[in-house]
């Protein structure tokens, strides 16, 4: 005797997809506004305010990437 077991795998209906893209595109554009933000502050700083941070002019981007990212 022969049988057949099938399942199906809930998929998310095309409402919640684009709502889901959505919502990452917003968190991606707010990540990358961090980011750009943390830059340009950083920067503005003279080389004596980040040697009071402890952050050297070279960690800025690297600083602003864990900000954002959390990497």
């Amino acid at each position: 005797m022969a049988f057949v077991n099938t399942s199906r795998v809930a998929q998310a209906g095309f409402g919640e997809q684009i709502v889901a893209l959505v919502g990452g595109v917003k968190k991606a554009m707010a990540q990358r506004a961090i980011f750009k933000q943390t830059v340009r502050e950083l920067s503005a700083l003279n080389d004596a305010e980040l040697a009071d941070l402890g952050i050297h002019r070279s960690m800025i981007v690297a600083l602003a990437y864990e900000a954002a990212y959390g990497k």
